[in-house]
């Protein structure tokens, strides 16, 4: 598989409250659950993975790493990836990007190509840093 082919082109249904369940150790439920239906609703765009690791100050984690090696393995199985669901920074609070759900498959499509788009789900936090309750 062409290794900028690897990604569905929605995320799966699963992934929304998998990245709910995260921002909820972040947040509080209520805040957190609307932040997840704000990602639902999201229009999938495109990122490289070198700047999303950039940008959420999160390291590379290696190829060896059960869960990078695991979705590796997909990729060369010819398994598509789901895109990953992003709540934006803000560089002027000094809050980084966060990765609600998709570390390990941005980390293991770095592996494959740092400069493949990685299609996302991106949303920002209202300018109070939280979603309305």
């Amino acid at each position: 598989m062409d290794n900028k082919e690897h990604w569905t082109h929605e995320p799966a249904e699963h992934d929304y409250p998998a990245a709910e369940n995260y921002l909820s150790l972040l947040m509080t439920q209520v805040s957190a659950h609307a932040l997840a239906d704000r990602l639902r609703a999201a229009a999938v765009l495109h990122s490289k993975a070198k700047d999303l690791l950039r940008a959420s100050g999160l390291p590379l984690l290696e190829a060896d790493n059960v869960h990078v090696a695991k979705d590796l393995d997909k990729v060369r199985e010819g398994q598509r990836l789901s895109p990953v669901l992003l709540v934006g920074g803000d560089l002027a609070r000094d809050l980084p990007l966060t990765i609600a759900d998709g570390y390990h498959r941005i980390c293991a499509s770095y592996h494959l190509d740092e400069n493949t788009d990685i299609p996302c789900k991106l949303a920002d936090l209202p300018l109070g840093g939280r979603p309305v309750e």
